[in-house]
């Protein structure tokens, strides 16, 4: 009984898409991640044209928001100068529950937004139809159409649809999309299109005649007299390619043509399988063929075939005018069809010669692997493509014109200097996003948005006299008004008039330096991950100072391959890096001020440069409250004596600055104090006349310059207004409002007009556009403007009920399930390059709810209104799991504070027992980051001159901190995270606890030559230029502080680091010393023909003096032992209690000890099948687990006396295991494995069980899917691994217990770390059977009543069973026993307030909180 949870979204780009989404004239960019889609809008700024990062310094203090649209052209500007720069903005994102394989745009009859469709087609044969809805802010599916029946498979031996390849491609005018799905099924489905029939924007009076009237024509529909009502698209129908042409039996790639009247594809394909291996039988045997379809007779017919082309071909890329055609690429050449079937190529490296007989021009000389390349062209009207290799490395591929056809291809490699090693891995996909302008999707590297520009135009273009359309046709007349006869049409001299008038195109291309390209944008990709570490961070000097320990792991993986690999920390808490700290025991509230210093100059008072920066406190002592001034300086604090700030005068509720900041208002619960730049006393506003019974007093204030709003405990407000000298004066009320109760109230100054709401503009100039945001004590909302208090602007009473959708006239009846709301907050959220303003909520379990405003029409009218959307948000605060189990909340809580600039953030921190910052970048959701601190008191801005921008708090302690976010660092994934690059590719890694270092095997390519050998005098003679590369490996030792690379021991060529893992082994038989080694195992791979060999490699991390000003560098790897292996070690392990190591070698798991002669002594062995990929032993048991690749999972027991592996039992059936590891529950013991069907399967070891044959067979207990592929599964242990170390750490003679306790408790809810390829990562945790009971209907009912994105089935996405899977199913567990999906299950607070089944929500919230907290106890250990 486990969950399933994914704990960071997948962040490798997968598929990308440039359309109008939101709107007709919008630009905006999709993207897909796997089982994530987001949708982003574009905006330009002003940057310095070398800053790439959003986050550096540098991007901070130079961005503007640049006005007007995001179409700028980039220019050419010198090193350190302002240059527009394109960023990406989140509009909103997606999980869905299922995996995007491709996505294609489509115009439509008529949408809701006024932009295009979009078409996403997931795994399964399914395909969605999905537009944009204003009126809810989401995306709304029009129709899912799936083809997985098993009526239109094929043969018996076809593979399923779920392991065939399955893309999009669609008419250019979107007369009809085409599926490609299983082996050579092809879906078409048309659509319907406004205006003439499909010929007529090609008509030309001299080939059709006189012109026709004008009438609509489409797929024949049941509803001719209702074009409104039907839908956008006709009846699709599915037809086999070997109908369309049976020559098309092994299909490679389709896509449809530009410039055809009819919708016409051209298809890659061979009658015969390709095969390197078969070269010499079938040489150049792929076919290129285009297609016309007939949508309304559903017929086809071969326009034309182009035979014998090379092997290696393997995708069409369609191109606009002025080119046409189409552009076939291979892994050696480029070709080039036209439309009538002439062909042009060019070889790019020496291999295409020996590849192929197709005549291709000669430059093999660039040297390069097209081999995952992607071709893209440089603009909508550019007759230039740019070539990304499969390295990230640039060209540019130019086409000579000779007349109206192209006559021959160049290719030329941007150089360096001019950003052609800009991207670091091998892109994914391509969109372009604006001239100049292309976004580079990569699942190896950060995507980015590349940018281009020339710095002279060498080359004049002028503009073509033809019109070329949306659909990127010619109008054939116009071409051919000047033509009088036939004769004319062969005419040389025409011809030539006529290519200059289409477009001027030199024959011999421009200089490679005159494209420069810089990158505008990027989104973080942490994936691919390969390997796991868990380490103890270190303690920094502040943090010792402050006497406080850091507790928990640290987690590393890899991350990038190639130039773009590197390593990712991951932390589940923000550790402020504090600057100083002051203890004062009884401060419990305290505010930072900074105040400019006015003078008079001719009557006007002006404001200088001289900024004071002060701290006031608010102190609880011995029943004394009072509160206290100090000065912030450059030393440290310093209290103010000699001033008329009054310490007496009781405790502070809040401390702000009005007029430009020259004014200090202290407001106290009956009074307020104004003050100046040196605090002298400037008024005093009482709250009420002198002679009052009862006297209200002040419980919060909001400032917005040069307003304050006062709530009291009457549940009335005040509102104040200084003049232009400073002084209070109040605001006069409605009727309304003072007939409210008000719990809560937030002021904001509008100043983008984000609301829209009505206003005199006399008025706002002088007051300006702020507004007051009022929580009323039934849970309604009402916003006033503050010029204007006798009527509000906005009233939404059904606030309380958390819909999903805001609106004024939302209520529910009959339902009395509201929600305690105890704050609101307006204010903005962003970081430098865009902010966005949101309104926070709070209730009284210290839930968080977040709303973002938007305008949207109601059906048939013209006028906007203001709505509001709720926005996802998991997380359980720690508070709202405390308040679960009853635990008592604190009388009066700090209220939420919003910092505007944090280290380039605007964001809001929530202090008390869960302190937690709100942050946001332009790219990603608001996202709640807990700081690890047990409690804070009080937190507040620091505007210290001295530094730069941070925050000050009070912890557990009493301790004033100044604080500032930690450098480097990322946060939209929820985890704190940051990125090491190592530029080379990482495979393994493991952290060395005595001398805090990590371990890491590393590799890069080098050009592999055959060697000199006797018996192979040939090889001498080997000529080629073009040499194959191979891997090199390296093991590097990495400081963990500053993460640099501080030693390296380099590999032999060929030889790849397969595992790391450093172990506690026993160095002496004799004197059975123990030591903290680090044990490397490696893989030789020579070839196909000869087998591979491996090694063992032993290493002790010994002291050293380090090199002058690199302290770091007082450690080095020696060597001890190193042994040769018939066979690669593909998995290491520590084993017993006596110091051996387990590893697995070739076929065969063998246990080894470590002599004195340092050789590996094999003492006990296990035979293994084909390939071993998991040797792991449950720490403290004796149990191993092995997995193989393909023959499935074998559990075994270690014995000592006498050496010996036993087998206990094996995986019923054979499945492709990736990745195992053990996940004890209680009493039961369950092993997780993960296959290549990203699939998760538990079995279950129970031999008391009558299936199990005794124990010979594990239980399947359960199958789940995952949407990513997973490469590790890592057991959390329930305690730090790593003890306090003793005196001397690397040589203890001290053996460990003979039964240590396992890292893993038996008795707690034990938590199953996985990782992917796509650079997510997830938490497999065990349930008790209460919980996951609950927790199961939970997600059955959620399954039926929450709206699913593109109309997927989150049921059927994660059962196994039906999807034709060789191993899986219920299993053991039966159809309520399975793994929950988290996914689902956390989307609960989605739902409105009233669907929480009433007086039954609070049991449903104690289980959902029982689940967070057993997840959070698993994850407990992380840091």
């Amino acid at each position: 009984m486990q969950c399933y949870t994914e704990l960071t979204p997948p962040t490798a780009a997968t598929h990308t898409l440039s359309l109008p989404f939101l709107s007709a004239s919008a630009n905006n960019l999709v993207v897909a991640k796997t089982s994530l889609l987001q949708v982003f809008s574009l905006k330009s700024v002003l940057a310095d044209s070398n800053v790439t990062s959003e986050n550096s310094a540098e991007f901070r203090r130079a961005s503007t928001t640049l006005p007007g649209s995001s179409n700028t052209v980039t220019g050419t500007f010198p090193r350190g100068e302002k240059a527009p720069t394109t960023k990406l903005v989140l509009i909103a994102q997606y999980e869905l529950s299922g995996v995007v394989t491709s996505l294609a745009r489509i115009k439509i009859l008529k949408s809701k937004s006024g932009g295009e469709a979009l078409l996403v087609s997931v795994r399964n044969a399914k395909v969605s139809l999905v537009e944009w809805d204003p009126e809810r802010y989401s995306i709304s599916t029009i129709s899912i159409h799936l083809y997985e029946r098993e009526d239109v498979q094929g043969s018996p031996w076809e593979p399923d649809a779920d392991d065939s390849t399955s893309y999009l491609s669609v008419d250019p005018r979107s007369r009809c999309a085409a599926f490609k799905f299983s082996a050579r099924q092809l879906a078409i489905l048309p659509f319907y299109q406004q205006g003439d029939d499909l010929v007529m924007d090609d008509y030309d009076p001299d080939l059709d005649g006189e012109r026709p009237e004008r009438h609509e024509s489409h797929p024949k529909s049941a509803e001719e007299d209702k074009p409104d009502d039907r839908t956008p698209y006709g009846a699709s129908f599915v037809v086999s390619m070997l109908v369309l042409d049976p020559t098309l039996v092994h299909p490679v790639h389709l896509a449809f043509l530009h410039q055809y009247r009819e919708p016409t594809f051209g298809v890659l394909s061979s009658q015969v399988a390709s095969s390197t291996s078969l070269l010499h039988e079938r040489h150049d045997n792929l076919t290129y063929t285009v297609i016309t379809l007939d949508l309304e007779q559903r017929a086809s017919t071969a326009l034309l075939s182009v035979n014998n082309l090379p092997y290696d071909m393997f995708r069409i890329l369609p191109l606009r005018l002025p080119i046409g055609g189409a552009l076939l690429i291979g892994g050696n050449e480029l070709i080039h069809v036209d439309q009538a079937g002439k062909t042009n190529g060019v070889a790019v490296n020496e291999f295409a010669k020996t590849s192929t007989s197709f005549p291709l021009a000669d430059q093999s000389d660039l040297g390069f692997r097209l081999e995952g390349c992607i071709v893209e062209q440089l603009g909508h009207e550019s007759s230039e493509l740019l070539l990304i290799l499969g390295n990230g490395e640039l060209a540019i591929v130019g086409f000579k014109i000779d007349g109206r056809s192209v006559s021959g291809l160049t290719v030329r490699q941007v150089p360096e200097q001019n950003g052609g090693s800009l991207l670091l891995a091998r892109p994914s996909s391509t969109s372009l996003v604006g001239r100049g302008r292309m976004f580079v999707g990569s699942e190896e590297a950060d995507s980015v948005i590349l940018g281009w520009s020339r710095r002279l135009d060498k080359l004049k273009r002028q503009r073509s006299s033809i019109d070329v359309g949306a659909d990127d046709d010619l109008d054939m007349s116009d071409m051919e008004e000047d033509i009088d006869d036939d004769d004319d049409l062969y005419s040389s001299a025409k011809a030539e008039d006529k290519t200059k008038e289409l477009v001027a195109i030199s024959e011999t291309p421009d200089e490679s330096d005159d494209y420069r390209f810089r990158i505008h944008d990027r989104l973080e990709n942490f994936g691919p991950i390969r390997n796991v570490a868990l380490g103890k961070p270190l303690q920094t000097s502040s943090k010792d100072s402050r006497g406080d320990q850091n507790t928990g792991l640290e987690l590393l993986t890899t991350s990038g391959r190639g130039r773009a690999g590197g390593l990712t920390t991951f932390h589940r808490q923000l550790d402020p890096r504090i600057l100083e700290s002051h203890l004062m025991p009884n401060v419990t509230r305290f505010w930072t001020v900074s105040v400019k210093k006015a003078f008079e100059v001719l009557g006007s008072a002006r404001l200088t440069e001289d900024i004071h920066d002060y701290i006031i406190t608010s102190t609880h002592s011995d029943d004394v409250l009072q509160s206290t001034a100090y000065s912030l300086t450059s030393s440290g604090l310093e209290e103010i004596k000699d001033t008329d700030f009054d310490p007496e005068a009781g405790i502070s509720v809040d401390v702000g600055t009005l007029c430009n900041g020259s004014r200090v208002i202290q407001v106290l619960p009956s009074e307020l104090r104004t003050f100046d730049a040196d605090l002298g006393l400037a008024q005093i506003f009482p709250l009420s006349d002198e002679g009052t019974e009862i006297d209200p007093k002040i419980i919060s204030a909001s400032f917005a310059d040069p307003c304050i709003l006062l709530i009291l405990d009457d549940g009335n407000i005040m509102v104040l207004r200084a003049d232009e000298s400073g002084d209070l004066d109040e605001v006069e009320q409605g009727h309304s409002l003072k007939t409210k109760g008000i719990k809560s109230g937030s002021l904001y100054e509008d100043s983008n007009d984000v609301f829209r709401l009505e206003s005199d503009e006399e008025i706002e100039e002088v007051w300006g556009n702020i507004l007051m945001f009022l929580l009323t004590v039934e849970g309604g909302l009402l916003i006033f403007r503050l010029s204007s208090l006798e009527n509000w602007v906005y009233k939404a009473e059904g606030l309380s009920f958390l819909p999903p959708f805001l609106t004024p006239s939302f209520w529910v009846r009959r339902s009395q399930a509201k929600e305690n709301l105890s704050e609101i907050l307006v204010t903005e959220l962003g970081d430098a390059s865009h902010k966005a303003a949101y309104m926070i909520l709070r209730s009284a379990s210290n839930d968080v709810i977040i709303y973002q405003p938007y305008q949207s029409s109601a059906p048939g009218s013209p006028d906007l209104t203001l709505h509001f959307l709720k926005l996802s948000n998991p997380q359980f605060t720690k508070t709202s799991i405390n308040s679960i189990y009853g635990d008592s909340e604190p009388s009066q809580r700090e209220p939420m504070l919003a910092i505007n600039d944090l280290s380039g953030y605007a964001t809001v921190f929530l202090p008390g027992e869960a302190p937690t910052f709100i942050v946001k970048s332009a790219s990603s959701p608001p996202q709640l980051i807990s700081v690890r601190e047990k409690y804070i008191r009080s937190t507040t801005r620091l505007r210290r001159r001295t530094s730069e921008l941070g925050f000050a708090f009070i912890d557990h302690k009493g301790s004033i901190n100044f604080a500032q976010l930690p450098a480097d660092c990322q946060y939209h994934t929820g985890w704190v995270t940051r990125k090491i690059p190592l530029g080379e590719d990482v495979h393994a890694l493991d952290y060395h606890e005595p001398t805090a270092t990590y371990v890491v095997g590393v590799s890069h390519r080098v050009d592999f030559k055959l060697p000199e050998d006797e018996t192979h005098p040939e090889w001498a003679s080997e000529a080629t230029s073009f040499l194959p590369q191979v891997e090199q490996g390296a093991i590097k030792l990495l400081h963990h502080v500053t993460w640099s690379m501080i030693d390296e021991y380099s590999l032999a060529t060929a030889e790849v680091v397969m595992c790391i893992k450093t172990m506690n082994l026993e160095v002496s038989e004799i004197s059975h010393e123990r030591r903290s080694l680090v044990v490397v195992g490696t893989a030789t791979i020579r070839g196909e023909d000869l087998p591979a060999q491996g090694r063992i490699y032993v290493f002790e991390v010994i002291p050293v003096v380090p090199e002058p000003d690199r302290p770091e560098t007082g450690h080095k790897l020696k060597l001890i032992a190193k042994e040769e292996i018939k066979g690669a070690v593909t998995a290491l392990s520590e084993i017993g209690t006596q110091g051996f190591l387990l590893a697995a070698q070739g076929q065969k798991c063998m246990v080894r000890g470590l002599k004195e002669d340092g050789t590996l002594l094999p003492v006990a062995f296990m035979d293994m099948q084909c390939y071993t990929t998991v040797a792991k032993e449950l720490k403290g048991t004796g149990l191993c687990l092995m997995g193989d690749a393909f023959m499935g999972a074998w559990l075994a027991g270690y014995y000592e006396d006498p050496y010996q592996l036993r087998l206990f039992g094996k995986s019923p059936s054979h499945m492709e295991v990736l990745a195992a590891d053990f996940l004890p529950d209680d009493k039961q013991l369950y092993l997780v494995i993960a296959d290549a069907d990203s699939n998760i399967h538990i079995l279950q070891f129970d031999p008391e069980h009558p299936k199990s044959l005794s124990g010979h067979l594990l239980l399947p207990h359960t199958t789940f899917h995952t949407a990513s592929f997973p490469t590790t599964l890592t057991l959390l242990p329930s305690r730090s691994p790593f003890p306090s170390p003793p005196s001397n750490p690397s040589h203890s003679t001290d053996p460990p217990p003979a039964n240590p306790p396992p890292l893993s408790n038996p008795h707690n809810h034990n938590s199953l770390l996985l990782t992917s390829s796509t650079g997510s990562l997830s938490l497999l945790t065990s349930l008790t059977p209460s919980t996951h009971r609950t927790l199961s209907a939970l997600q059955s009912h959620l399954q039926s009543t929450l709206p699913h994105p593109l109309g997927l089935n989150p049921k059927a996405f994660r059962y196994v069973e039906g999807r034709g899977a060789r191993a899986g199913g219920e299993g053991l567990a039966g159809p309520r026993g399975g793994v929950v999906d988290g996914l689902v299950v956390r989307r609960w607070m989605d739902a409105g307030r009233w669907r929480w089944w009433g007086d039954e929500g609070m049991g449903i919230r104690e289980a959902v909180g029982e689940g967070v907290g057993m997840m959070g106890g698993g994850l407990g250990v992380l840091r």
